[in-house]
């Protein structure tokens, strides 16, 4: 593995193959998100609310459920060969949907077909991308690829509204395979990573871990992701709803601002975990989330709604690289395509979760009193997990300089 460094010293995750890789998800992720849209192609079939919220959703809810199964499976075979796989699940399914002529079990067996493609190659593509990368540069390479994601997120449903105003649904969809196929061609053309350089395989599970007395610090780690993942959707789902109810004018420089901010801190600030600790920057993130959700329960002026905005983006692109490295050194490089899967099968999980039980909040409270719970929630569980969960980032560190 290249190991580039920086003039300060710091490990560099900058290669040839991390590029590549890095380029394969950003083809993968605008693949995938072109079918934001897909509920406006339903909708000429007169589909039914219910019907749209079950196509759109079970694509999560499979993705979701195969992750931590593929996420062992690449632990054993390596990430390309399994990223492949995926890609070609999904490049099989996508042409299906020129065939749908109506909101019924076709449309919901396609989307779960895609789901457990995107599960399958989108696990695997950010587990071979950190192979690629410097041992000491783990969490600043998930951010780079993090970056990526959020880019191909922000573009993908403009570029499809363009596509479907130029060459219609079917102009979408063989978009979406043309990009799946680029994915695919990048992956293929980075080097396969010889079996020693991931590590040995290693006998420890997550059923050992709890059988040895770590259940409870389990339970503790594996809320984190949920916690945090919950007031993510609480931003996305609940602000426009806010930002009417306060008359604050249009929502969408919001998001605007919150991405932008996302990809600043994770591209400046991504590795910041690698020299500093996981366990430190999780909860510098923490208090910049909550803090951003106190701000949210007084705002009353559109810069307000923009500055919450900035605050809650730099937070959320700082927690994802420090929070899913931390996982891989509790868990293991050797169990790191694991730590990966749970972490955003967990994350997706809070997000469908917490528009449940904040929506129910918001209910009782109000709108913004469910911003202010909510950020008391996310800081006495970090405040936990600070006391109570184990530091392995030193030991991990000590080994990458041992070599």
């Amino acid at each position: 593995m290249v190991d580039t460094s920086s003039p300060n010293g710091r490990a560099q995750p900058w290669s040839r193959d991390f590029i590549l890789g890095l380029t394969a998800y950003f083809f993968l992720f605008l693949s995938v998100s072109l079918f934001f849209l897909l509920p406006l192609f339903l909708k000429q079939f007169q589909a039914s609310g219910g019907q749209v919220g079950l196509i759109m959703g079970i694509h999560s809810l499979t993705a979701i459920l195969v992750r931590p199964f593929f996420g062992q499976l690449i632990d054993r075979r390596g990430g390309k060969k399994i990223s492949l796989l995926g890609l070609g699940l999904l490049m099989v399914s996508v042409p299906l949907f020129h065939l749908v002529h109506g909101a019924g079990t076709f449309p919901v067996l396609l989307r779960a077909l895609t789901g457990i493609g995107w599960g399958i190659s989108m696990t695997a593509t950010i587990t071979m991308c950190t192979d690629l990368a410097p041992v000491q540069s783990m969490a600043r390479s998930i951010g780079l690829v993090g970056v990526a994601g959020l880019i191909a997120n922000a573009v993908g449903p403009s570029l499809g509204e363009e596509i479907i105003r130029r060459y219609g649904f079917s102009g979408l969809f063989n978009s979406s395979l043309v990009f799946l196929f680029l994915s695919f061609i990048f992956i293929n053309l980075t080097r396969e990573l010889p079996k020693e350089d991931r590590g040995p395989d290693s006998s420890s599970s997550l059923a050992g871990l709890a059988r040895s007395g770590y259940l409870l610090i389990l339970l503790i780690i594996g809320s984190m992701p949920i916690i945090h993942g919950s007031v993510r959707g609480a931003m996305i789902y609940f602000m426009p709803l806010l930002a009417r109810a306060l008359n604050l004018g249009r929502v969408g420089p919001f998001f605007i601002i919150f991405s932008a901010a996302a990809i600043l801190s994770r591209f400046r600030l991504g590795g910041l975990s690698d020299y500093l600790g996981r366990k430190k920057v999780v909860m510098l993130s923490a208090l910049i989330i909550s803090l951003n959700l106190l701000v949210i329960s007084q705002i009353k002026s559109t810069a307000g709604l923009w500055l919450t905005g900035f605050i809650g983006g730099f937070g959320q692109g700082l927690i994802f690289p420090a929070l899913s490295t931390y996982l891989i050194d509790f868990l293991g490089r050797e169990n790191k395509g694991l730590a990966i899967s749970l972490y955003n099968s967990l994350f997706d999980v809070g997000m469908g979760l917490g528009s449940m039980l904040y929506g129910w909040i918001s209910e009782l409270v109000g709108l913004q009193s469910m911003y202010l719970v909510a950020g008391i929630l996310l800081l006495s569980f970090n405040i936990i997990f600070k006391i109570k969960a184990p530091d392995p980032g030193r030991q991990v560190a000590n080994r990458a300089e041992g070599g």
